[in-house]
């Protein structure tokens, strides 16, 4: 018995030391370019990874000679209108294939299944020359768009929909609900898990976005904050790689904060969930 235990602990131990490590070396990447923020760009220059002049100049610097808070608002926009038409368009086109009976409904889903396989890659010169020939170069628009919606999101929450007993939409069809109150009424508060998971992935794709802007727009006034980066490394702040660093520092806080306010409703589902 007591060896048995001793197989237990020491296959748990070996468990949670490789994990560690794992965690460790996925994590080591950030924490080195949030400590290279607060260090002298002479010091980064010269590969030192230890500075007594600690600071937050490289912040200040890139709040006060870069346009971060200007990058940083286009994709705080960009990337919102593009969460909600994603879980608006989403939702509706889930809801189509589950609760509407129209003819080739199950065969037009595998066609949108279909367009999964496709890179976005693959995509792009078509797109380009429509939202060209629409005259959506260089605005807000042609980076909102062309991701109104995505046949991920439509395969996500018609998984989700069809999780809903049909005792529901019986009971609404005798009730008198149509089925656009049945949608806002029963079907979205149903996956709300699901609309909150695809809210995170739809904000932070179109956050992360970089190909598709850098073709599209020309002017700092427009540009978001991937492309703002690397526009950062063609101006005279080339060599500033303190300020640098502080500027990919402050991009990722957004992305923080929706990842840790989308673990926080995904575990208040769960204890919803089991509560129940």
């Amino acid at each position: 018995m007591n060896r048995a235990m001793f197989k237990r602990r020491l296959g748990k131990t070996a468990k949670y030391t490789m994990l560690l490590i794992l965690a460790l070396i996925i994590i080591f990447p950030f924490v080195l370019g949030l400590w290279t923020s607060f260090l002298p760009s002479m010091d980064i220059a010269k590969g030192a990874l230890w500075s007594s002049h600690l600071s937050l100049n490289n912040y200040v610097a890139a709040f006060t000679q870069t346009k971060i808070l200007q990058y940083l608002l286009n994709s705080l926009i960009i990337s919102t209108l593009v969460m909600f038409a994603h879980v608006f368009f989403c939702s509706l086109g889930a809801y189509a294939f589950v609760f509407l009976k129209f003819k080739y409904r199950d065969q037009l889903f595998y066609v949108v299944l279909a367009t999964m396989m496709l890179p976005f890659e693959a995509e792009v010169i078509p797109n380009f020359v429509t939202v060209k020939y629409l005259g959506l170069l260089n605005h807000y628009s042609v980076m909102v768009i062309p991701f109104l919606t995505s046949a991920f999101g439509i395969f996500m929450l018609r998984q989700a929909f069809l999780q809903i007993p049909r005792d529901l939409k019986e009971a609404a069809d005798v009730d008198g609900l149509n089925h656009w109150q049945f949608y806002w009424r029963v079907t979205l508060p149903y996956a709300k898990i699901s609309l909150f998971t695809l809210a995170a992935y739809s904000f932070l794709g179109s956050w992360n976005q970089y190909l598709w802007p850098m073709l599209t727009t020309f002017s700092d006034h427009l540009r978001p904050v991937q492309d703002g980066l690397r526009q950062l490394q063609s101006e005279e702040t080339f060599n500033d790689w303190g300020m640098i660093q502080a500027s990919a520092a402050i991009v990722v806080i957004p992305t923080l904060i929706v990842l840790f306010i989308g673990q926080h409703y995904f575990k208040s589902g769960l204890n919803e969930g089991a509560v129940k």
